[in-house]
């Protein structure tokens, strides 16, 4: 029973999903909205799970010795930093407790720490990805075949739709290749993934995608 009822639990909200998006009574939809409001909390429940699994992962990666542990230190005090921090503030001399609030969020060395460390980060990672996909923009549009050609072709008028040394002409030719063929391109690729997430939702509804209860 600790297995079927998973599955049967996942089957009667799929459906009844299903059921509410092509029957939008009045009680259905106050399920719905009711099932909406305890999404909420499991996504809470869940964002609590995965920082005590990062603290574990990273206390017993510490506590062995292993391969790159200094790093999991690192992120140990950043999260315990930006928490105490993003909890804690000052006001008119005295220290109080401030949890999901506008004063708490406030805070000088939460804010220094969002400011001059995550945001810098996040540059750099974005950044990074940038070259990578600069360097594969490279690698594709080498006109080494007439398909590549024309590829690195609309690559470089849409580019240069802007720049007014080209006339209005340009402008012209680069919405019309994006408004039609890679917006039909876009299409094809939405419906694709529309497919793709109906044919996921109904393996799981039915019982065949058994992943997430640790099943192939």
């Amino acid at each position: 029973m600790r297995r079927q009822l998973p599955f049967i639990l996942v089957f009667l909200a799929g459906f009844f999903m299903i059921f509410q998006y092509f029957v939008p009574h009045e009680r259905s939809e106050f399920v719905y909205e009711f099932l909406l409001d305890w999404l909420t909390i499991i996504g809470g429940f869940a964002m609590a799970l995965g920082i005590w699994s990062l603290i574990r992962v990273s206390t017993d990666k510490i506590r062995r010795k292993r391969e790159n542990w200094g790093y999991s230190i690192i992120t140990l005090a950043g999260l315990f930093s930006m928490m105490f921090f993003g909890i804690t503030n000052w006001e008119d001399g005295s220290f109080g407790f401030y949890i999901y609030t506008a004063e708490g969020l406030s805070n000088s060395m939460f804010r220094h720490f969002f400011d001059y460390i995550l945001i810098p980060i996040q540059a750099t990672m974005f950044s990074l990805l940038a070259f990578f996909i600069a360097s594969a923009a490279y690698r594709a549009f080498r006109a080494r075949s007439v398909v590549a050609s024309l590829l690195l072709l609309a690559a470089l008028i849409v580019m240069m739709r802007f720049n007014p040394m080209f006339g209005a002409w340009i402008e012209t030719v680069a919405n019309w290749l994006m408004n039609v063929p890679n917006l039909a391109a876009q299409r094809a690729i939405v419906i694709g993934i529309g497919l793709g997430i109906v044919a996921t939702a109904l393996k799981i509804i039915l019982g065949i995608e058994r992943g997430y209860m640790g099943q192939g």
